[in-house]
């Protein structure tokens, strides 16, 4: 049987936290300044990637355009969760 996800456990136990709150309203600004130039609109499928992996560096020759799917392929490895 699958449990259902805990959103409010996730939110006080991670997404709350200062860390990732400074880390998504960086992504968030790096979004909109690529917008303000033109290089990406709402709705059109794309993503800025960090070519570092470091939401808080907006430099722009940090910053590209890339479609969502080849972005979401160039995620880092992360650890195998473990089971209880």
């Amino acid at each position: 049987m699958v449990q259902k996800r805990n959103y409010r456990k996730e939110h006080l136990t991670y997404d709350g936290l200062p860390k990732r709150k400074k880390a998504r309203a960086a992504r968030g600004r790096a979004r909109y300044a690529l917008m303000k130039e033109g290089r990406v609109k709402v709705g059109d499928k794309k993503q800025v990637d960090h070519k570092n992996m470091n939401p808080n560096d907006n430099r722009r020759s940090n910053l590209r355009v890339l479609p969502a799917k080849l972005n979401m392929s160039r995620q880092p490895a992360r650890k195998p969760r473990r089971r209880k």
